[in-house]
């Protein structure tokens, strides 16, 4: 059959508007990737970077730099992997403060509603003028009026975190005092649980992580099932870096308004100084003495940064259109971001630099190898021989380690009687062998209530070593996290000296148990 030229056309077009039809959307989910030269930044600087991280004292897990809305470096130090979540500890106070943000914009709340309007049933039975006074801004600037910081106390030792939290003394006026309060924070999550009937994190996955493709991220939650808000919430290192974008771009994403540009600006500016009457000499050398915002942090260079404890960071450079996301363990957070003043920074250029394939293929080539250390193999074939497959039973210790049992073949096979469950790990030789435990490894608040409920199990890395032919020494990086459990055996015959160090613990923090064969 003949068409015409008028039907083929009609037909034509039916088909275009099938086909159109059956297309789904398109949606990225991952950054656009560039070289650094090309975004106008120097390789060899980030190679700089790169080496004196190698030399610092900190131990870098993750890291992402963003120029002009592209990723032009990135690196996970083995066995840390761009697959996996890391916590971020404080840094999930951002994420609250963007939930309140949102909340604010669907005229939930107001900044200036008083904490005490959304607990009637929990306020303590005299309210004091400063906590009557108390309002949403000042739990988000860290001036809510307490002195000391509650949260250790309380989140240990207390099931009712809200009720506890409006008990304690309101010694100063409401903003007019800064001081690092975590709870503050847990209350900004659970004033958005009691306002919108959902967890903060439920409340974010369509406003801001759906739009962000950000998947499978967690969060811890207190006893009663609200979002911890001050800590405890799980990202990929990506994640963090398209957060981070997302607020230089003033909320958009996508070409689509996803936060309000008003409350990027409110929440990203200058609220309160954390020690006004500091020298000026200090406040010229510490990043945490530019002010405070909105549960984030202003750095020197007119940058504003997320921040958790040991060395997670978000940091936005305004000024030369720029993210930086790091994952690490350090002790020494200033140390840790001087690097990035000190070699990043100056990297970055106006203009577009010249191609440089040399350079480019020596940066991919660093980034690519980056490894944590291994612990170095000795010689224990002997020792190894005499004990694999023998239990030894602990005495009553503070870790309530039961027993330990270890069976080498070519790994080490390492099973703990902990509380009376029984956990394994297989740890390698030279190599990082992974796996999962429900073993709750090192954490800064390990004793919070509630601490870890819902998770799924913590992705782990073992590696092996002797130290010399009668000790052994057991790591288990908590790969999820920034710590790690070292394990040191002595053996002596069918007696055994265990000695276990967290790395979040000061060095000379160390937990000695003793053993003897099991019979």
């Amino acid at each position: 059959m003949k068409m015409t030229g008028r039907k083929f056309s009609y037909a034509f077009l039916l088909f275009l508007f099938l086909l159109s039809g059956c297309k789904k959307e398109q949606v990225t989910t991952s950054l656009p990737r560039s070289v650094p030269e090309a975004q106008g930044v120097s390789s060899q600087g980030i190679i700089d970077f790169l080496d004196a991280a190698a030399k610092s004292r900190h131990e870098f897990h993750s890291f992402m730099f963003l120029r002009h809305g592209k990723v032009i470096a990135e690196g996970w130090w083995n066995p840390y992997k761009p697959e996996l979540k890391h916590t971020l500890y404080s840094t999930s106070k951002s994420f609250t403060a963007t939930a309140v943000g949102f909340a604010v914009s669907e005229k939930r709340l107001s900044v200036n509603d008083k904490v005490i309007s959304f607990f009637p049933e929990a306020l303590p039975d005299t309210v004091s003028p400063f906590l009557s006074d108390m309002k949403v801004k000042d739990l988000l600037s860290m001036s809510a009026g307490q002195d000391p910081d509650p949260t250790f106390k309380t989140v240990v030792n207390d099931s009712n975190w809200v009720k506890t939290f409006l008990a304690v003394p309101v010694v100063h006026e409401p903003g007019t005092k800064f001081l690092y309060n975590t709870l503050a924070t847990y209350m900004l999550s659970a004033i958005i649980q009691k306002v919108t009937g959902e967890k903060v994190i439920d409340f974010l996955k369509p406003r801001l992580f759906d739009p962000l493709a950000i998947e499978g991220m967690d969060w811890e939650v207190d006893p009663h099932g609200i979002n911890c808000g001050g800590w405890g919430l799980r990202l990929k290192t990506e994640d963090m870096a398209k957060f981070g974008q997302l607020f230089l771009q003033k909320g958009k994403w996508n070409g689509k308004q996803v936060l309000p540009a008003s409350w990027i600006e409110e929440a990203t500016t200058l609220k309160i100084y954390q020690a006004p009457d500091a020298p000026q000499s200090k406040k010229d050398s510490s990043d945490w003495m530019q002010g405070y915002c909105y549960q984030m942090w202003r750095c020197r260079h007119n940058c504003f940064r997320a921040d958790g404890a040991y060395g997670q960071y978000i940091i936005v450079i305004p000024d030369q259109d720029a993210v930086i996301a790091i994952t690490a363990e350090t002790g020494d957070m200033q140390d840790e971001i001087n690097l990035i003043w000190e070699y990043l920074l100056p990297a970055i250029n106006t203009a577009k630099l010249a191609e440089n394939t040399a350079l480019s293929s020596n940066l991919k080539q660093k980034l690519s190898s980056l490894a944590l250390p291994l612990p170095v193999a000795g010689n224990g074939s002997v020792a190894a021989s005499q004990i694999s497959g023998k239990t030894f039973a602990l005495e009553p210790n503070d870790r309530h380690l039961e027993t330990m049992s270890l069976q080498f073949d070519s790994m080490c096979h390492l099973s703990m009687m902990i509380d009376s469950v029984r956990y394994n790990f297989s740890l390698g030789s030279g190599q990082w062998i992974t796996g999962e435990t429900t073993l709750h490894g090192p954490n800064l608040l390990l004793l919070a209530k509630a601490h870890f409920v819902g998770l799924p199990p913590a992705k782990v890395a073992g590696s092996f070593s002797w130290k010399d032919e009668n000790t052994l020494e057991l790591v288990l990086r908590y790969i999820e996290s920034p710590h790690t459990e070292t394990i040191t055996c002595k053996f002596d015959k069918n007696k055994i000296l265990v000695t276990i160090h967290y790395s979040n613990e000061p060095g000379n923090i160390q937990h000695e148990l003793t053993g003897v064969v099991k019979d």
